[in-house]
């Protein structure tokens, strides 16, 4: 049985209740036979996405463990108690975002849509590679990473990435700062590739754009809620149509071997500006090992 990790930010506040394509995500593959464990914040909420999953299928192997992204401490508690608890680990998510929220800094006094979005994932991955390097060679089978980011990518600061104004109040916009957390995940992803290749691991890394989707996540933000509360239902995807990407990305065997690509609609799609700049992400991962 392969073992999948997923975060959700189903319980933070900022985020909204238990649904969204991470919990549709973590559903498909447990219907699938996977070993899903979810990383939440709120173990009430995360409980009640597992139930529900356990009520539709009764053979369903789904644990919660507590995780807040935001919290560097958090995920090193985390990963210190997934790592001592003898497990596998096949499959690596990152799935969890928030965005359109005032501006406000993480117990680490950064920036918290980039704490959440992608300190946090870039700290648990670092944290649990070993972990699927290990399980990869034990049991020949490609461990694969993936990174939920998104087409907002494109819809950044001016630069990409305000790397020396990261946790500035001033010029701060929440609708670029999400932007800029999406083109971190593509750089992320896109590096932690070539660093593997490198090593020879069997271990690939993939993100993926699911797609418009119809969540809560802009709820912060009346003008956006209520374009997506008007037309969504007519030109936006539901959370079963959102998910199908990471699925595809997580188990299709057309994905094996292949690497530092970003998906979209589950095909291969091309990257624009920043996110194909290899010079951006080297930039961005010695930022990402000083804010860790």
């Amino acid at each position: 049985m392969l073992l999948c990790f997923i975060n959700l930010v189903c319980s933070h506040p900022y985020a909204g209740a238990s649904s969204g394509i991470g919990v549709e995500t973590s559903r498909v593959l447990a219907l699938r036979g996977v070993h899903v464990i979810m990383g939440v914040r709120n173990m009430s909420a995360g409980n009640a996405v597992k139930e529900a999953i356990l009520s539709k299928i009764p053979t369903a192997k789904v644990d919660v463990m507590e995780l807040d992204l935001s919290s560097n401490a958090s995920v090193r508690k985390f990963a210190a108690d997934f790592n001592s608890a003898g497990l596998p680990l096949n499959i690596l998510i990152n799935n969890a975002g928030i965005g359109f929220v005032p501006f406000e800094l993480s117990q680490d006094g950064i920036e918290l849509i980039f704490a959440t979005n992608h300190i946090g994932p870039f700290l648990l991955t670092e944290l649990l590679l070993d972990k699927m390097k290990a399980t990869a060679h034990k049991s020949n089978i490609e461990g694969r990473i993936i990174n939920v980011a998104s087409d907002s990518y494109k819809y950044t600061y001016r630069g990409g990435i305000r790397f020396d104004k990261i946790n500035d109040k001033s010029g701060y916009n929440s609708f670029y700062s999400y932007g800029q957390s999406k083109l971190a995940n593509i750089l992320h992803a896109n590096q932690l590739s070539s660093i593997l290749k490198e090593q020879g691991a069997n271990v690939t890394v993939n993100s993926l754009h699911p797609g418009p989707i119809v969540t809560n996540i802009h709820r912060h933000s009346p003008i956006l809620n209520g374009i997506v509360t008007t037309l969504g239902k007519y030109v936006l995807k539901n959370v079963q149509q959102g998910a199908a990407t990471t699925c595809y990305a997580a188990l299709h065997p057309q994905v094996q071997g292949v690497t530092g690509k970003y998906f979209v609609d589950s095909n291969v799609a091309e990257l624009k500006s920043h996110a194909a700049d290899p010079e951006m992400g080297k930039k961005l991962w010695e930022l990402n090992l000083n804010m860790i």
